[in-house]
C-alpha cells in the first residue's frame, strides 16, 4: 500500500496540533454551566471544529456546549473516529522540560499535555482524512469525527451525544496503543467519605485516573512524621514544616507502574493520627495496586487483574474523602465489586459512594472490524502483534462495533498523565499514514 500522507500534511497536521495543545483544555467546571466543563475546553473545541471545516467538512456544536462533530461523504452508514479534546492536569510543573501548553519540538518530538492523549492522535486521524480526500477517492460512507470534552472524568458529553444524536455504524477511537484493543476493563470510580479531624488538614492528588506522583502534609509535627516515613523507606522531602512524599505519577490504568505518594503518605501519618480514612488507606490498601486486601484475588486470563487507585484524599474540620478508580476484569461485575468495596470501607465507618461506572468491553478478534483493521496495522508495519486487552476505558464501549486503534505503537513508552508528555513525529505521521488507510478501506469506493 503506498502512502497518501505527503509533506504538506505532516507540515500542516504539526502546526494545527501546536494550536490545540496551546490551549488547556482541563475541565474546570462542574457541568452545569455554559460552557460545561470550562473556557478552555470550548475554546479547543471551537478550534478543532474550525480545523475541520479548513479540511471540507461540514461541522456541528452542541448549543450547551458538551460535543461538537464534523461530517463528510455520503451513504447510509457512518463510520465514526470518536477524539477528546480535554487533558488531565499538567501535574509538577518543574518537572517539565517545556511549557506543558506550548507544543515544543525537540529532537523530533512534540511536547505538551494532550500529544498522547488525545490531541496528538485526533490530529494524525484528522489529516489522514484529509490525505484520503487528497488522493481523490470517492466516499460511499459517510465519515463522522465525534469530539468529546469530558473523558477524563465522567463522559457526560458522550452521554449527551448518545441522547440526542445518530449512532455510527462502525468505527475507532484513536486513543489506545496498536495494534488494537478489543477487550478494556470495566471502570468505576467512587468516593469513601468520613468524618474531620480537628488535628490536621490534607489536601493532595488532582484526578482520580492518576496515580499521585507527590503528597504533602505541614504541621508542627512534620519532623516526626518524616521519620516515619523515613523508617517506612518511603522517598520524601522535608522542607521546614512540610514533608513531602515523592511518589511516580502515571495512568490509573497502569497503577503497577507507579508509586502512589498518597498512599505513602497515609502509611507515615497513621501512628501519629489514628484517623478513619488514613487507617483504611493504611492497612488495607497500603502499597497495593490490586486491591488484594480489600478485594482478594480478582484476575481473569482476558485482561488480567484488578487494578486499584487513590487518585486524591480531602481532610478538614468539615469532613473526608478519598477517590477512587477501579479497572475491573471482564469477567466480574461492577456491582460485585461496588458491594465488596461498600463493606470494606463501612468497616471504618466510611460512607461509599458511587461516582462514576462504565461497563466494560468485548469485541471478538473475529469480527470483520478488528479482522480489517488488523490486516491494515499489520501491512503496514509489519509487526504481527497480536490484538490486547487494556485497563484503560475508551469512549469505544460508549458505542457498538467500536475499538481503540492506536495511535501509540507498543514499543514506545507512554507518558500519558506525566510530565513531559510527548509524541515522536515519526510516529504522529505513522499513524496518520494508518488512519488514511484505514479510512480509504471502511469508507471509500474499492
Amino acid at each position: 500500500m503506498d502512502s497518501m500522507i505527503k509533506e504538506v500534511h505532516k507540515k500542516e497536521s504539526l502546526l494545527a496540533l501546536q494550536k490545540l495543545i496551546a490551549i488547556p483544555s482541563v475541565n474546570t467546571s462542574d457541568g452545569k454551566t455554559n460552557p460545561p466543563f470550562g473556557q478552555g475546553i470550548a475554546d479547543s473545541l471551537e478550534e478543532v471544529l474550525t480545523i475541520c471545516k479548513s479540511l471540507g467538512m461540514s461541522t456541528y456544536s452542541d448549543p450547551k456546549g458538551f460535543y461538537g462533530y464534523a461530517d463528510y461523504g455520503q451513504g447510509e452508514e457512518m463510520v465514526g473516529i470518536l477524539c477528546h479534546l480535554d487533558v488531565v492536569p499538567e501535574g509538577n510543573l518543574s518537572l517539565w522540560e517545556t511549557d506543558p501548553f506550548e507544543g515544543v519540538v525537540k529532537n523530533g518530538i512534540i511536547y505538551g499535555r494532550g500529544s498522547q492523549d488525545d490531541k496528538g492522535p485526533t490530529i494524525a486521524a484528522l489529516y489522514a482524512f484529509k490525505a484520503v480526500v487528497d488522493a481523490g477517492l470517492i466516499f460511499n460512507k459517510r465519515i463522522r469525527f465525534i469530539f468529546g470534552t469530558d473523558e477524563e472524568t465522567l463522559w457526560r458529553c458522550m452521554d449527551q451525544y448518545n441522547l440526542n444524536e445518530e449512532a455510527p455504524t462502525m468505527g475507532f477511537v484513536p486513543d489506545g496503543v496498536f495494534p488494537l484493543t478489543y477487550a478494556e476493563k470495566g471502570l468505576l470510580q467512587a468516593k469513601l467519605i468520613g468524618p474531620g479531624s480537628k488535628e490536621f488538614v490534607l489536601q493532595c492528588g488532582e484526578a482520580s485516573n492518576v496515580v499521585p506522583g507527590k503528597a504533602s502534609y505541614t504541621g508542627k509535627d512534620a519532623n516526626e512524621i518524616a521519620e516515619t516515613l523515613k523508617s517506612l523507606g518511603s522517598d520524601y522531602v522535608l522542607s521546614d514544616r512540610t514533608v513531602t512524599v515523592k511518589g511516580k505519577a502515571v495512568h490509573a490504568s497502569t497503577a503497577e507502574l507507579g508509586i502512589n505518594a498518597i498512599n505513602k503518605l497515609a502509611q507515615g501519618l497513621a501512628t501519629h493520627y489514628p484517623h478513619p480514612i488514613v487507617n483504611f488507606l493504611a492497612e488495607k490498601v497500603a502499597n497495593e495496586t490490586n486491591g488484594f486486601s480489600i478485594f482478594g484475588e480478582v484476575k481473569d486470563a482476558m485482561t488480567g487483574e484488578l487494578t486499584f487507585n487513590v487518585g486524591s484524599i480531602h481532610i478538614d474540620e468539615t469532613g473526608s474523602e478519598i477517590v477512587l478508580d477501579l479497572r475491573i476484569p471482564v469477567e466480574y461485575t461492577i456491582e460485585d465489586m461496588a458491594s465488596r468495596l461498600e463493606k470494606a470501607a463501612n468497616e471504618y465507618g466510611l460512607i461509599y459512594e458511587e461516582y462514576d461506572a462504565v461497563p466494560s468491553l468485548y469485541i471478538p478478534k473475529e469480527s470483520p472490524l478488528v479482522q480489517t483493521l488488523m490486516t491494515i496495522y499489520r501491512d503496514k508495519t509489519g509487526d504481527l502483534t497480536e490484538p490486547t486487552t487494556s485497563g484503560g476505558a475508551t469512549y469505544a464501549r460508549k458505542m457498538t462495533n467500536m475499538v481503540a486503534f492506536g495511535a501509540h505503537f507498543p514499543y514506545t513508552k507512554s507518558l500519558a498523565h506525566q510530565e513531559n508528555e510527548g509524541m515522536k513525529l515519526e510516529e504522529l505521521y505513522m499513524a496518520m499514514d494508518i488512519y488514511a488507510e484505514t479510512i480509504a478501506q471502511l469508507c471509500c469506493e474499492e
